[in-house]
């Protein structure tokens, strides 16, 4: 603020003015009003998405932003020609949909069976009916689901040892072969262990309630029992993950992304963020997915650099900066964006304008740069069950015509001027043309996908997670709820059930080190989520 506009004008004192000193002086405020008004305008913007985000919908849907807002006419968006007419009976009120024949009989197929036969005896039905006067008719069969509490049994291990008494082996001793135990002296077993990491890593419970859990069967087992178990568990658990990540290495997309968690003793200043980063094969990759967790104390380049540096393919992720770096410095690797992300600041700013005012709604930029970005989406989601090069083809041709147009659009807004200067529709403009290269990508490569939400879906299951136990307590445990996720992550991918998964991985690994501990990763393939010969109890049925 100038001393012209901030000094305070009596009527005496203006009348004394020239001309010209009151022409700056409205100059001057007619600046300051259009500065406070902008000021004004971005924080009812910003207190909007604050409550928007508190206590609103959190849908990111191509086609919502709130409440019923749709993005395309409402006849395009819902309009399917493969729905069949309906009947004249389902139109009328009051039909009811024909229940589907042996539907139950299919959701429990594969289920062991116990008969439990109810029966009349003979002399019953005869002196109800009469001698003779009966014939037996087709068993009425229904079926009832019973469920049965986690039992546990201890297993009592005898090993036979002999002494020799004479002759050359005199004072020597000779025992029976014992397994290997999976933590020397410990009782856990390949089942216990993975219903702990069943529990953790697959239904989000926190060890300290999986501990209640334990006591309420008369098991004894505190939190930090269960912590080192999983943080023991670690070293059969790394060269399967070298392993893993020596076969996504070999892909020719990948993706990418990271969320913060906060560990208490990572020799960081207390409240200092650390970082779960997730990398996973690309989404149109079916074959044999995978996803991998690692954990690393900073968002620094180094750390995706060092992921990544024999890699030669196309990397999809958000629009970090940290992975543009990681482009300039590895020769091959292609860096992809999402656009996903290039669409959020443009639906903030719609939910800045409020559901009330749907005039504005519609006409404002933000809303014409998602019809925009929906468009693209809907032409390439047409696409999805295609071959690799007939995706490219049709995206060359349907697709890449919208893109241009909507950069074009972009450019022209941005010398029209017409977004508030600092709010989310000019951030949202900004941010497309800035990574305008990486958002092409796509386009140029059957494989990539449009967006990085597989990433976000992989790294989901840690943030549910962490809004149970809020932090970690050190980086060896960071590290191993690293590994554990990734082969939960990578199971459930792989159509297996991560416990089963998680009990043969536990009896297999150990008889896999050498005598020194150690595992070679060459050797694990066979055990791969993906493996062919994996045991069929580790499949889910359907």
């Amino acid at each position: 603020m100038n001393e012209t506009t901030a000094k305070t004008y009596t009527a005496e004192s203006l009348e004394a003015l020239s001309v010209k000193e009151l022409s700056l002086i409205i100059l001057a405020q007619q600046e300051q009003i259009k500065t406070l008004n902008e000021n004004f305008e971005r924080l009812i913007e910003q207190l909007r998405i604050a409550n928007q985000t508190r206590f609103g919908r959190r849908s990111e849907k191509m086609d919502v932003i709130d409440g019923q807002m749709s993005f395309f006419n409402e006849a395009e968006s819902l309009s399917d020609e493969s729905v069949p007419e309906p009947e004249a009976e389902q139109v009328v009120q009051g039909y009811k949909r024909k229940k589907q024949k042996g539907k139950r009989d299919a959701d429990l197929k594969g289920f062991p069976i116990e008969a439990h036969p109810h029966t009349i005896p003979i002399e019953e039905v005869d002196a109800f009916f009469g001698k003779g006067n009966w014939k037996k008719m087709p068993l009425e069969i229904f079926k009832r689901l019973r469920y049965e509490p986690a039992s546990y049994t201890v297993e009592e291990h005898t090993v036979e040892v002999y002494v020799g008494c004479d002759g050359e082996h005199q004072d020597e001793f000779l025992r029976a072969d014992r397994p290997k135990d999976l933590i020397r002296n410990s009782i856990v077993t390949p089942s216990l262990g993975a219903a702990i990491l069943n529990g953790k890593y697959v239904n989000a419970m926190p060890l300290n309630r999986m501990s209640q859990e334990f006591e309420r069967n008369e098991l004894i087992l505190s939190r930090q029992t269960l912590a080192n178990w999983i943080i023991n568990f670690a070293k059969y658990f790394r060269p399967l993950w070298e392993r893993m990540k020596y076969h996504l290495l070999q892909l020719p997309v990948t993706q990418a992304d990271e969320t913060p968690t906060q560990v208490i003793n990572d020799g960081g200043p207390p409240g200092s963020k650390s970082y779960m980063w997730v990398h996973r094969s690309g989404e149109y990759y079916k074959e044999k997915p995978i996803v991998l967790y690692e954990y690393r104390t900073s968002r620094h380049h180094d750390h995706p650099l060092e992921f990544y540096k024999d890699y030669k393919g196309v990397l999809v992720t958000d629009g970090l900066q940290q992975y543009h770096l990681v482009e300039q410095k590895i020769e091959g690797l292609i860096n992809a964006n999402c656009w996903a992300h290039a669409r959020r600041d443009f639906a903030d700013a719609c939910k800045a304008v409020g559901k009330t005012n749907q005039q504005a709604l519609r006409s404002s930029v933000a809303h014409q740069a998602l019809e925009l970005i929906a468009g693209i989406y809907k032409a390439d989601e047409a696409l999805k069950d295609l071959s690799c090069e007939d995706r490219l083809k049709e995206r060359k041709t349907k697709v890449a015509p919208l893109v241009e147009a909507f950069f074009a659009w972009v450019r022209e807004q941005v010398e029209k001027g017409t977004a508030l200067s600092k709010g989310k529709t000019s951030q949202g403009l900004n941010y497309c043309l800035n990574h305008e290269k990486y958002l092409k990508v796509f386009l140029t490569n059957g494989n990539v996908p449009i967006d990085n939400s597989a990433s976000e879906r992989a790294i989901r299951p840690f943030c549910i997670g962490k809004k149970n136990w809020v932090i970690i307590n050190s980086i060896k445990g960071a590290e191993a709820s690293a590994l554990a996720y990734s082969i939960a992550e990578s199971a459930k991918l792989n159509n297996l059930k991560p416990y089963e998964y998680f009990k043969h991985l536990l009896a297999e690994l150990p008889n896999r080190s050498d005598d020194d501990g150690k595992i070679d990763p060459a050797i694990l393939d066979d055990l791969m989520p993906w493996s062919e010969v994996l045991p069929e109890t580790c499949y889910k049925r359907r």
